[in-house]
Formats: C-alpha cells, structure tokens, sequence
C-alpha cells in the first residue's frame, strides 16, 4: 500500500547542528523512488524551511505548525493571525522584555532585543551544560543571518502565520494564560530558546488539522500515513497518523504515544527506522 509520510524538521530531520545527515536524505529519496509520497510537517515558516532541506526531495509542505500548506508546489492553504491580536501580544512583549519574531512568508522579523534574548539563553544553557558558548552561536548562525536580512524591511502585520517568542521574564505559563483563549500556543520546539519560550499561532491551527487536510486533498486515508518527530508539538501529528516514530532525543510525552522509537536524529534515526519496517 503506498504511503505518505511525515517528517518534522528540528531535533528530526536536522541533527542536532541543524543539518540534514546523509542517511536521511538518501533513505527519503529511495522511500520516494518506490512510489511513496512525503512531506514536511513543521512548525517553521517558510524562510525558515532551508534550500539545504528542500533539496532532500518532498512532494509537499506543512509550515508554520499546520498554517501553511504546499501540495506539489501549489499553496493551497494559508491561514495568518489577526492583526489587532499581533499588535496586542506584541505591546505585552514589549513590556515584559520578551523578545520575539515575526513569521511571514516574507521573512522573519526580529524584535530589536531578540538577539541579545536567544544569546541570554545559550549562555544559561551553555553555563549549566558545559558546552562551549561560541558552539551555540554557530548553530543558530543561519537563523540569525535570516533575521539581519529583513532587519530594514517593512513588516505586513496583516501577513504574520505564527510568533516566535524568547523569554526568561515571564513563566510561560502566564503568557498561555493571557492569550491562550485568542491563539493556539505551545512550549518553543527550539531547545536553545529555553523552556520558558513559546510559539503563538491561530486558534485551530496545528500539525494534526494540516494533515488530515491533506489527505482529504490526495484522497488518502490514515492507514496509509507515518510521521517522523521528537517533540511535543509532534504530538498531534502523532494522532493524526497510522504509526508515530519518535527519534531516541525525542521527549518523553511523545514517546509515550509512538508506535515506535527509533534512533537519535544524529544517529540515522530515519533511515535506520524506513529498513527495519521494510519501507525501503
């Protein structure tokens, strides 16, 4: 039966420096070759889905956590949050020094401290961690080399899918509380970002709708469905799919609910997992 599968990105497909490992990419492309289809599913807006990824070879896209939607390059689906409610979560960002950025299709639009926030929490991490400061920055170079591109651009607040927020201020729990009601929101899926980090996208929006949107679409159904992810945002993913593999660094809530555990992204947990079940 032909299969369509789904691959998170970061702590997934990406290893733990931000690349896709060889293994993966040759295992995805020969799961493709037998006439499976795959897509994307991640909570990255579309800037951020990397030319070094695209170049794996998938049929479609799910970004933005489930508002963006690419079926063979066409974008059927693109959902954006209200403006008043950006402008409004934004003023309190401001007020609480909670750094941020803006997810368009455009570009990604950094608050003027966003920087300085992400490197107060590599910082922590490297201090309670022991790995070197200057390793952290490397990883995230590309990310803050697409912030400085659209540093000057103007910002279309009527075009923003999802914010990103970088916070060691406020419990995150306060900031699900006041705006939880408005937007859907969920821990940071970015380790370096801290635990107190969120992202904030539109009511309804997630991995699980996304998917079942696209199945209706390609006429499939979920027995013919598997998906890749490690965090708990890929939780929903999970239940929108026949079988669930959470890679080894995957955290515990999701590998609860996993139909299987494979190996680290760092250790070819993709490929490792597509032959041991005979999808390739």
């Amino acid at each position: 039966m032909k299969k369509i599968a789904f691959f998170d990105i970061d702590g997934t497909l990406c290893d733990s420096s931000g690349q896709v490992l060889a293994s993966s990419k040759e295992s995805i492309q020969a799961f493709r070759d037998k006439g499976n289809l795959t897509y994307i599913c991640t909570g990255r807006s579309k800037p951020e889905i990397l030319d070094s990824i695209l170049e794996v070879g998938f049929d479609g896209i799910i970004g933005a956590g489930g508002g963006y939607i690419v079926i063979d390059d066409e974008v059927v689906k693109h959902q954006t949050m209200d403006e008043t409610v950006v402008h409004h979560i934004l003023t309190y960002f401001k007020e609480n020094d909670i750094g941020y950025y803006l997810e368009t299709n455009d570009g990604l639009f950094g608050s003027d401290n966003c920087v300085r926030k992400i490197r107060e929490e590599m910082k922590t991490i490297s201090e309670n961690t022991g790995e070197p400061f200057d390793d952290l920055i490397n990883k995230m170079a590309w990310f803050e080399e697409v912030l400085e591109s659209h540093k000057h651009d103007e910002v279309d607040y009527t075009t923003v899918n999802k914010i990103s927020f970088i916070n060691n201020t406020v419990p995150f729990s306060d900031i699900a509380e006041k705006f939880g009601d408005e937007c859907y929101m969920y821990h940071s899926t970015v380790e370096l970002f801290g635990p107190q980090s969120g992202e904030i996208a539109v009511k309804g929006v997630d991995k699980k709708n996304a998917i079942e949107f696209v199945l209706e679409k390609l006429g499939m159904t979920k027995e013919q469905t598997i998906a890749f992810g490690d965090g708990d945002n890929d939780i929903v993913m999970f239940e929108a799919v026949d079988y669930g593999i959470a890679m080894d660094n995957a955290t515990d809530n999701l590998k609860k609910i996993a139909s299987e555990i494979t190996d680290s992204a760092d250790d070819d947990g993709i490929a490792n997992s597509l032959k041991r079940n005979g999808w390739i």
